[in-house]
């Protein structure tokens, strides 16, 4: 659910009231849309009803705007339909020629104009009871609006903000590492303290427009200060945190101009995106607190030498490589990263079926972290055509059946199977959970280059006496290892 759509259903219900059918039309229609959101999310709980999920959603959305449009108090809809055009001539060629593996920059980009449209709503909200100086226009605002109000700026300026830098390090437009600076941590806890000083002091004297704009200013400033300590690869963590605060600020909104289908989405989308970072964490083993305050990733660090002796990795030809993969009894493949930036799925999907023809069993482990985009290799395996049924999706009963594999196949992977996680406890990935890929008889790693995962921390796997490595694009890769695979069937 797009924080920007929260806008247009917010811009168009101010003061709503029932009056004759339309509104009662428009209160079903927001009854319906609640409903379907509630059972989209309901949906994507289920990887085999991810996709029926999002058209629940979807259409909820629709019935939300549709709703909306019929409220009886809205005079013209000249501005309305050009917000429409403009939105869907932008939004619709942007969604369409999106990458998956850009998915959550999008998502952080999207989240920042629709936290800007949400910010304005409360702005324009407060200017109208008390104008730019503070001088009560109308009867004021009660206690418990300038609440809503202020809650609804100060986490939609936030949001603002560090949205626009998540999705700057994720595209790479600054740097992924963290930027760190000597008392950052306690300067923003200083800042967070007179940010909601500020909001308290609104909420006793509604009137005080000195403290509506101080803090809007110091969550603007908060917004930037919060994300550059954090690394590339804890972003989409942060991108789905932003998403609650996105979430808030509309249910904040709803509760400001009394629009209850604003308060039931902001609040599902609320709690959906905080839920969401904490399973995140959990996942990575690590407390919500240092993914946020920890600046994980702000210096690399190497595994690759053993008593200041430098290591080096193994190649192997894809000729070797493919001869036993054809005649493994048992085949684990670990995609990652790098498998979904080549958009290596299908050609992956059919080394599956050729080495499934010559009787072996494969099977696919996916982390719960892959790529710091849960759910996301589902999503690009399940386009494939790949069965879910092949998928491994807990660490543990992944790590039992790599114990007997004859090949493990890693794919782009890194950090999820980085044997630091557990037995060195001065890494910063240390207790976090992994594939044990190590642990099968042979372990392949098709890989673009020796650079760092996520984390920027060395992974000692690479160097392992059973680990053989093919360098190079995915897709081209997996696509050699498939023509290898069949030259050996029109050999025999």
């Amino acid at each position: 659910m797009s924080a920007g759509l929260y806008a247009v259903l917010a811009t168009a219900t101010e003061g709503a009231g029932p009056s004759g059918v339309s509104d009662y039309i428009a209160q079903a229609s927001y009854l319906v849309a609640s409903i379907l959101f509630i059972l989209g999310l309901r949906s994507l709980t289920r990887p085999a009803d991810a996709r029926l999920g999002m058209q629940q959603a979807a259409f909820g959305m629709l019935f939300a705007v549709i709703g909306t449009l019929l409220n009886h108090e809205i005079i013209t809809y000249q501005w309305i339909i050009i917000g429409l055009v403009i939105g869907a001539a932008a939004g619709y060629p942007m969604a369409m020629k999106i990458q998956m593996t850009a998915m959550p920059q999008f998502i952080a980009f999207s989240h920042a104009f629709g936290a800007i449209a949400a910010t304005l709503v409360g702005i324009v909200e407060y200017r109208h009871a008390y104008g730019a100086a503070g001088d009560a226009l109308q009867p004021g605002l009660s206690h418990g609006t300038a609440a809503a109000l202020g809650f609804e700026v100060l986490f939609g300026a936030l949001t603002v903000t560090g949205s626009f830098m998540a999705f700057g390090k994720l595209q790479e437009l600054i740097t992924g590492r963290p930027i760190t600076f000597k008392g950052q941590n306690a300067l923003n806890l200083l800042l967070m303290a007179v940010a909601f000083g500020s909001f308290s002091w609104l909420v006793m004297h509604p009137e005080a427009a000195w403290a509506f704009y101080a803090m809007v200013g110091l969550a603007l400033f908060l917004g930037i200060s919060m994300v550059l300590p954090i690394g590339g690869g804890d972003m989409p963590v942060v991108v789905s945190l932003l998403n609650s605060y996105a979430g808030l600020a509309a249910a904040a909104t709803g509760f400001a101009i009394g629009n209850n289908v604003l308060i039931i989405a902001g609040a599902l989308e609320g709690a959906g995106g905080f839920i969401l970072s904490m399973m995140m964490s959990k996942a990575m083993n690590r407390s919500f607190g240092n993914v946020i305050f920890g600046a994980f990733g702000a210096a690399p660090t190497s595994s690759a030498k053993k008593d200041g002796v430098a290591k080096e990795s193994k190649t192997i030809s894809t000729e070797d490589a493919a001869l036993q993969m054809a005649y493994a009894g048992s085949v684990v493949i670990i995609p990652g990263y790098g498998m979904a930036v080549a958009q290596a799925q299908h050609v992956c999907r059919e080394l599956m079926e050729l080495i499934e023809k010559k009787g072996g069993d494969v099977k696919y482990a996916i982390h719960p972290v892959a790529g710091r985009m849960p759910g996301h290799l589902n999503v690009i395996l399940s386009e494939a055509g790949i069965d879910y049924g092949t998928l491994l999706t807990d660490v543990d009963d992944a790590n039992r059946v790599l114990q007997t594999a004859d090949v493990a196949i890693i794919i782009g992977a890194n950090d999820i199977v980085n044997p630091d996680a557990e037995e060195d406890k001065g890494s910063p990935l240390y207790g976090m959970p992994i594939f044990r890929p190590w642990t099968a008889k042979t372990c392949y790693v098709i890989k673009r280059g020796k650079g760092t995962g996520f984390s920027g921390v060395e992974n000692p796997l690479f160097f392992r006496d059973n680990t053989l490595m093919l360098y190079g694009d995915a897709k081209s890769v997996l696509g050699s290892l498939v023509k290898e695979v069949k030259a050996l069937d029109e050999g025999h």
